[in-house]
């Protein structure tokens, strides 16, 4: 499960991107949020997330915010 660092969030259009700790970027779309409400993320927060396949790219899946 590979953690990181919220790095852009575009909340009016309901998606961000994950840098993870080995520096790749992750998209993620708010309904990848498994714990509590996009709305509630915040640039900079820490996370960890599942990896899930994408034909455009890597996706961040089931994030979690880092207690």
């Amino acid at each position: 499960m590979p953690n990181g660092t919220i790095k852009r969030l575009v909340r009016d259009r309901g998606f961000g991107f994950i840098r993870d700790d080995a520096g790749q970027e992750w998209f993620f779309h708010r309904s990848a949020v498994a714990q509590g409400v996009f709305d509630q993320l915040n640039e900079g927060q820490r996370v960890n997330f599942d990896e899930e396949p994408s034909n455009k790219g890597p996706r961040a899946n089931n994030i979690r915010i880092e207690l």
